[in-house]
């Protein structure tokens, strides 16, 4: 009967961790996290639907998604398609997120499992599993497409099986273990690694006590294990050419494991056992002091727990839990990225780590939570029998007092993570707020059979920052997605596609509230033997004047415009490979040459005195060759100073102050297009 309350008590907390994700994921993230490597395993997961390994674009450099490697069959990414597929798993079953819940509940129920294999009482389990959901790490991290709660998930299911093949001497769950722990393997190497040591030396132990009595369980889990690292060396070999060369050294060889030089694209640094200590040290003072459920609370209840069970004497099975303490910090202070987590290690509530904590170390719930609850249980259990050793309190008060004790614990665990839970969730719901201003002109999807045009602030990435918009494998989805680098060359690889560009105002830091206005840009395409653009910008009253220039990638000219009433106008005609200027007191005589694939660059600067000028920017895409001009809609800045301008002080109309507008037009010869 008691067995049988636990494990309704556990598929309780499971649900419950199901429904909390759920909420979290689509409340919280709908637009994914500060992490752009979600959108990579979710555009892998996308790839892996299609039965494909790779992403082959139609055209090269303009649709290379973040954190994909070059190969020779295609595009690849970096990392491991295991998470990817546990999340494509989730798609076939009705959507992405559902994986995310599938894979909270499970890491909630399996933790009470170990913990009930290692400690054989149920309440004791119930309370892991209680703290574990408990704790902002694991709700923020289950939430979000990221490969750390799949590949726990991974490594729970070998610890529950390994315990329970060890207790019973049942083949199939050692083989059920041997099979996770080479998926765990698989999917994030190091990690796994860092996990089983723990079980490696108690496999060693039992072998030592009983070699001949153990040794087929222990062989077939090591047996599926190695199956497993040899699937993860056959997939090296498909994609990187070599079994011994994973993809993400592939990517960036210096961003592995150890000291010295780490590099991964333009960051670098020496990374020094000391600088490693240092960083270590901060990421595990955050993990203990913030992101486990009562912070400092918590991790006194865990490491009072630790200390009981050592009074008591530690099992062999139960060291492993406790060893996960020792390995999992100690593997991690080889690895680099969790100084990159950090940010500035000077600066409080920078990096990563302040959005979604230390992820590094995501395996340290299990142990921390499981000492935490031998803690509770303990106390509760004293509490319990001090109260029935004084008469006249009988059995059923002891009983009170103990779940009394309970209470007391989560209430204060839980008003201590309520203030944590309630300070990450603002800071996350602050970079949501922003993403909704950006992607709101694709709120309801982007328009049907669309190619869009996006800008790129950090590198030629697509998926970089914008996680959102990503492309089908095929190249066939209701918009199609590209950078804004050879938009010719692009829009002819989609000629049946109405063509946009998306442009946004401000920098692009979601965690200042930046940028603050987007749009999608309707795009035409004209072609003919000329082609012509007047711009009339608005000129607020007593501006001092207008200068306008013209400008190529080689030379420039320019045209002076008096002070005038409300607005100004001013274009320029390409054809016969010269493009020339004309302004409001009439043409300019001067002519620039453009020949070829190029950027027309035409600006207007309104004087308006000290601190109030500013500059209305047009950069038309121009293709003039075999005679003829092609040329599409301009992208349209509004600059408060010369270097804001070049790709985030888009002109949004409804964002403008008053006085200012732009209205442009572009023709050609043979065709006419208003372009407001």
């Amino acid at each position: 009967m008691r067995r049988r309350t636990a494990t309704v008590g556990t598929a309780a907390v499971a649900l419950l961790g199901a429904v909390v994700v759920w909420l979290v994921a689509n409340r919280l993230f709908p637009y994914h996290s500060l992490n752009h490597d979600e959108g990579v395993y979710l555009q892998q997961a996308a790839i892996l639907l299609e039965g494909q390994l790779y992403l082959r674009p139609p055209v090269e450099d303009m649709f290379r998604p973040w954190f994909f490697v070059e190969g020779d069959d295609g595009l690849y990414p970096k990392y491991s398609p295991v998470p990817a597929a546990m999340f494509a798993l989730g798609k076939l079953a009705g959507g992405y997120r559902l994986a995310l819940v599938a894979v909270a509940a499970g890491n909630v129920a399996l933790v009470a499992g170990v913990v009930r294999e290692a400690f054989d009482d149920c309440r004791t389990a119930l309370v892991a599993a209680l703290f574990v959901l408990a704790s902002p790490l694991f709700v923020l991290n289950s939430s979000v497409f990221l490969p750390y709660a799949p590949t726990t998930l991974l490594n729970l299911l070998f610890a529950y099986s390994y315990l329970r093949a060890d207790r019973t001497g049942d083949r199939r769950w050692a083989a059920a273990a041997g099979a996770a722990v080479g998926l765990a393997f698989f999917s994030r190497p190091f990690t796994a690694v860092l996990f089983a040591s723990p079980f490696v030396v108690h496999a060693l132990w039992t072998l030592r006590r009983d070699f001949g009595g153990n040794l087929p369980r222990q062989a077939t889990t090591a047996a599926l294990g190695l199956v497993g690292v040899a699937v993860a060396l056959g997939y090296n070999a498909v994609v990187t050419g070599s079994p011994l060369v994973f993809p993400y050294e592939a990517f960036a060889p210096l961003d592995g494991l150890g000291f010295g030089e780490r590099r991964i694209l333009g960051h670098e640094i020496e990374y020094t056992p000391e600088l490693a200590l240092r960083a270590n040290g901060r990421v595990l003072w955050l993990f203990f002091s913030e992101w486990v459920a009562g912070g400092l609370v918590g991790a006194a209840l865990a490491t009072g727990g630790l200390a009981v069970a050592l009074r008591r004497g530690l099992t062999a099975r139960q060291a492993t839990l406790a060893g996960v303490f020792l390995t999992v910090p100690a593997g991690n202070v080889y690895f680099w990225g969790n100084f990159n987590v950090l940010g500035d290690l000077e600066r409080a509530g920078d990096g990563l780590v302040a959005a979604l904590g230390p992820y590094y170390h995501f395996d340290l719930l299990l142990p921390t939570a499981t000492f935490a609850a031998v803690g509770v249980v303990a106390l509760a259990g004293a509490v319990r029998d001090a109260l029935a050793d004084r008469p006249p309190l009988d059995a059923r008060a002891a009983r009170v007092g103990f779940a009394a004790v309970l209470l007391v614990s989560a209430g204060v665990v839980g008003v201590v993570t309520a203030d944590t839970v309630d300070e990450r969730v603002e800071r996350n719901a602050e970079v949501t707020e922003t993403y909704e201003t950006a992607y709101e002109p694709f709120a309801g999807g982007p328009p049907a059979n669309s190619l869009v045009l996006l800008p790129d602030p950090y590198g030629d990435w697509l998926n970089h920052p914008f996680q959102a918009l990503r492309n089908d494998p095929g190249y066939d989805g209701r918009a199609v997605y590209a950078i804004d680098d050879r938009p010719f060359e692009t829009a002819d690889a989609f000629p049946n596609r109405t063509l946009y560009r998306y442009v946004y105002r401000g920098p692009w830091a979601p965690f200042d509230g930046s940028p603050r206005a987007a749009r999608l840009q309707r795009v035409a395409d004209v072609s003919g033997p000329g082609v012509a653009m007047n711009a009339t910008v608005g000129v607020p009253a007593r501006a001092d004047g207008v200068t306008f220039r013209l400008g190529t990638d080689e030379e420039s000219v320019y045209h002076v415009a008096g002070p005038t009433d409300d607005d100004a106008t001013v274009g320029f005609r390409l054809a016969n490979g010269t493009v020339g200027l004309s302004g409001t007191d009439g043409p300019s005589n001067q002519t620039l040459a453009v020949s070829g694939r190029e950027t027309v660059r035409l600006s207007a600067f309104v004087d308006y005195g000290p601190g109030g000028s500013f500059t209305y920017r047009f950069d038309l895409p121009v293709d003039a060759t075999d005679g003829r001009v092609r040329a599409f809609t301009p992208r349209v800045e509004l600059c408060r100073g010369a270097r804001s301008c070049g790709g985030e002080a888009a002109y949004i109309p409804e964002t403008a102050p008053d006085g200012v507008f732009v209205e442009t037009n572009l023709t050609a010869t043979d065709s006419v297009t208003d372009t407001p």
